[in-house]
């Protein structure tokens, strides 16, 4: 049986953007974790919390959750990352 493999995006024309520069260490930086509210993601983000802390020094976690996993993160929760001044964001898809 032959095998076809399908491009998942669509032919829409997208500019190419230019991406954020890695952060030279996490130690003594503040990190957010966004939930998606997916079953499983509260539970990934604890785990990952934790070792972010212990293994990277990360001084503090800012963790917000989105209403519902159907839609777009709500200008209020990209607000409360953006006033926490976070020098990254970690986003939790898990099922």
């Amino acid at each position: 049986m032959k095998t076809i493999l399908v491009n998942p995006l669509d032919e829409t024309p997208r500019a190419t953007g230019i991406p954020a520069r890695r952060l030279d260490a996490l130690a003594g930086k503040t990190i957010g974790l966004l939930d998606i509210s997916k079953w499983g993601g509260s539970f990934f983000l604890d785990q990952l919390e934790q070792r972010l802390k212990d293994r990277y020094g990360v001084e503090q976690i800012v963790r917000v959750m989105k209403p519902t996993f159907t839609k777009p993160a709500p200008d209020a929760v990209i607000d409360q990352l953006v006033n926490a001044e976070c020098a990254a964001v970690i986003e939790a898809l898990a099922d």
